[in-house]
């Protein structure tokens, strides 16, 4: 009843959402989430309060929605300690929903910015930097017919922190044509290098940020052990750029291959970004690689992947690993819908003896099954859009929060209304069904002869 009291718990909950993470666990962001839950199914009897209050004087000529209404308006705390179960279950599963969607959102985005070529050509059998393609295959692959442009890519592990997993360095064209994107998926815009300086930009991933503190418009002095060569002395990098890196979650470095050519005086590479021509077929041009490859030594050391093959294997492993989320979704709703047929079926066998007089005041056996019905859906009904409400606030602090303290990178949020009204739906007719099923055995003959004994 002291709604001030259930408000309170979501004051710090916003507060404690923001807090830092404690040894790489966001336990703040947590405990918000559980205030939120508290706090929120708390302050039920309030919202019940508010939206019957404005719905009763717009059903008040018609009997039976009067009786399911009116009892649920007057016994505001029953309701929310029926629904409660319901508001967790939903909003939990609405969090999950919102998260799982962001986050699918965000990494196909992602393929599109980091996959623009048609075709891929990488060193097969190799563990980390051991495996290269040789230099001459790959100045033959630029002439094959059909073939636009070849992009390379070097993957590097740096040990900046002993403590710690290795970054990877990555060099590749960062600037092939005036004007051209980076081809990064950046997070804000990139940073000139300051003027008068002898750097060199480099674009590190959100980890790096989270890890090693290298925010944009700083400097990375850990990063120049990695260049031990003469031709590296005195060289500094710069921070140009964040970027949002799904498949590094220890961190990596991106800085363009012509700075790294130079300050390690090694073009080796291990993978080929191939820009076919628009009327070039794919097929053609990868025989011609394997002929070229078999030429050179390389034939059993290339493997060929189309960006169509990259993305849906990804979509694919993303979609595996996250498939468990509708079981335990309908877990959750299903544990929701027990709570309000078990409150039911309580609260119906408890009112035997009104369901027997309003029977003696001519309600059919349907009528006051009707009205059962109508409670049910009064109370599902503000319990799913409570559930609905509380699970958009759960959602920003999985999406905003838990996720970048707990894997080093962010995302943007995406609401798939379609599913989450659906998701709201299916609760509804699944409690309104359940209160019915438990009036059933209430409303019959034992309800008439409950009023009778009291005669």
């Amino acid at each position: 009843r002291r709604h001030t009291l259930a408000l309170g718990r979501v004051a710090p909950a916003g507060v404690l959402a923001w807090a830092p993470p404690v040894m790489g666990i966001p336990l703040a962001a947590y405990v918000s989430v559980g205030l939120l839950l508290v706090g929120g199914i708390a302050a039920l009897p309030l919202a019940v309060g508010a939206l019957l209050d404005r719905i009763a004087p717009h059903i008040a000529r018609h009997a039976l929605p009067v009786l399911a209404v009116e009892r649920a308006r007057r016994l505001r705390e029953t309701a929310a300690v029926a629904t409660s179960g319901v508001v967790a279950s939903l909003a939990l599963s609405v969090a999950l929903t919102v998260m799982v969607a962001s986050f699918r959102d965000s990494v196909t985005q992602w393929l599109d910015a980091v996959l623009p070529a048609q075709l891929y050509v990488r060193s097969a059998g190799g563990v980390g930097d051991t495996n290269h393609l040789p230099p001459d295959f790959v100045a033959a692959v630029a002439r094959v017919d059909g073939v636009a442009r070849v992009d390379t890519l070097r993957a590097t592990p740096v040990q900046l922190d002993p403590a710690r997993p290795a970054v990877a360095l990555l060099s590749r064209p960062l600037v092939t044509a005036p004007g051209r994107a980076l081809g990064l998926p950046l997070v804000g815009n990139p940073l000139p290098v300051p003027d008068g300086t002898q750097a060199v930009p480099v674009y590190v991933s959100e980890a790096m940020v989270d890890i090693y503190g290298a925010r944009a418009g700083t400097w990375l002095p850990d990063l120049a052990q990695a260049f031990a060569g003469p031709q590296a002395r005195g060289v500094r990098f710069f921070v140009a750029g964040v970027w949002r890196d799904y498949a590094r979650q220890h961190g990596s470095v991106v800085m363009d291959r012509a700075d790294f050519v130079r300050l390690t005086g090694d073009a080796r590479v291990n993978d080929l970004a191939l820009h076919l021509e628009d009327s070039a077929d794919e097929n053609a041009v990868r025989e011609r690689i394997r002929a070229l490859a078999a030429q050179h030594g390389a034939g059993d050391r290339i493997e060929f992947a189309s960006v169509g093959q990259i993305r849906a294997t990804s979509l694919r492993i993303f979609d595996r690993s996250f498939a468990v989320t509708v079981w335990l979704q309908a877990v959750a709703i299903g544990i929701g819908i027990f709570g309000v047929a078990a409150s039911f079926s309580a609260q119906v066998l408890a009112r035997r003896r009104e369901f027997g007089l309003l029977a003696h005041l001519g309600l059919t056996r349907g009528q006051i099954l009707g009205v059962v019905a109508l409670e049910g859906l009064a109370w599902t009904l503000l319990g799913a859009l409570a559930g609905l409400a509380l699970g958009l606030a759960v959602s920003l602090v999985l999406v905003h929060v838990v996720n970048p303290q707990s894997f080093h990178w962010t995302m943007d949020l995406v609401l798939p209304w379609a599913r989450l009204l659906a998701l709201c739906a299916a609760v509804v007719v699944a409690g309104t069904l359940t209160a019915w099923l438990a009036g059933q055995a209430a409303a019959g003959r034992d309800a008439v002869r409950a009023v009778k004994e009291d005669w």
